[in-house]
């Protein structure tokens, strides 16, 4: 199993930036992609930015061009700088992973970004 710790968020006004973190422990060494996902009050959980561990990158609709996904394999962090925020950015951000097998990593506790107008 893996485990992930997200952190960075925080309150920012809109058209600032903030930069996320997420470290994965554990059973790291078959880690595929890294994914991003967000989760506001109300709406499912959506997937915001992937990385492959061979580099290639997805971005959600709404926040390509303004967020840029990066992975530092060396310190198993995967990160999500996030610029321009606009106050439908505000969730909570949680980081995840796929493994070779397809499998998923535990769920952490996520971080708080809120966009203010």
């Amino acid at each position: 199993q893996v485990q992930l710790v997200e952190s960075g968020g925080g309150l920012v006004q809109a058209g600032g930036s903030l930069r996320l973190s997420c470290v994965a422990s554990g059973s790291i060494f078959n880690i595929q992609r890294m994914e991003w996902h967000r989760q506001a009050p109300g709406k499912q959980r959506e997937l915001v930015a992937a990385v492959t561990s061979g580099g290639s990158t997805f971005y959600g609709v709404s926040v390509k061009g303004r967020f840029t996904i990066s992975r530092d394999i060396a310190k198993n962090t995967v990160y999500l700088q996030m610029n321009d925020l606009k106050p439908e950015d505000t969730a909570v951000y949680y980081c995840n992973v796929v493994t070779l097998d397809g499998l998923r990593g535990n769920w952490g506790q996520g971080t708080q970004v809120t966009v203010s107008s």
